[in-house]
């Protein structure tokens, strides 16, 4: 998979792809991803991005020029006519597992981080395929927001995690939290790990796991149960606990 960031900022992603999973998928020729600096595109001396909103109003807006610009030469230089354009903006439907998938299996992807007071309104029309966000907040810029969908998908391509059954377990990857986690010692402070998974009956330690699954997310994260189908017992968990 190859993965293009259109931004403001290339230098911020120097040191976070540089280290982890992002780093070997990229040594191990999974993976490579290039960040392009969007004034790089621009025409004038100043290389200006930005310009203030019609209409009036706190702020500037990124201009539409040098964006479509980077866009373009990124679908020439990769010959992508059809990859998604993934604008990261407050505004974007919410990221989620499920659309890391998505974004994963696709072998090439462009992001474009917006900025400043945010970006011209021409981009998300004529340009993006997709607005996301990773959460009801606002960042200075979407260089963060593009960390986080980077990380997210890379991990998810195959042979990228050394275990293909860590990306499945993972919390949200089916629609729950994941369950509690333990490693040695056996006992720390007079905390024990629960007998049941110092068994080794795996049909056991599965049950167990996906009942503490459903009581998690029942106690932290009851909306996600809306989009999860659980038995009649699993309900009764959650009917018990409460």
């Amino acid at each position: 998979m190859r993965i293009d960031i259109l931004c403001l900022f290339p230098e911020m992603f120097v040191s976070p792809f540089a280290h982890s999973i992002v780093r070997r998928a990229e040594e191990r020729g999974l993976v490579e991803v290039i960040s392009h600096n969007i004034r790089d595109f621009a025409h004038d001396r100043h290389a200006t991005v930005d310009d203030y909103p019609y209409g009036g109003g706190a702020g500037m807006v990124l201009k539409p020029e040098p964006v479509f610009e980077a866009a373009e030469y990124v679908r020439h230089s990769t010959r992508s006519s059809d990859s998604p354009v993934v604008l990261l903006t407050p505004g974007g439907r919410l990221f989620s597992q499920g659309i890391a998938a998505e974004l994963s299996a696709h072998s090439h992807l462009t992001l474009i981080c917006g900025h400043y007071e945010g970006v011209d309104e021409r981009v998300a029309e004529h340009l993006a395929t997709d607005e996301l966000s990773i959460g009801d907040y606002v960042l200075t810029g979407g260089e963060l927001a593009a960390m986080v969908v980077v990380d997210a998908v890379v991990r998810l391509l195959p042979g990228v995690l050394g275990c293909h059954e860590s990306a499945a377990d993972d919390s949200h990857a089916d629609g729950l939290l994941e369950y509690p986690q333990y490693t040695r010692p056996e006992e720390f402070r007079g905390w024990r790990v629960p007998p049941v998974l110092l068994s080794g009956n795996h049909a056991e330690i599965a049950a167990w796991r996906r009942r503490q699954s459903v009581l998690k997310t029942a106690a932290r994260r009851p909306d996600l149960l809306n989009n999860v189908t659980l038995s009649d017992k699993e309900r009764a968990w959650i009917l018990e606990s409460l």
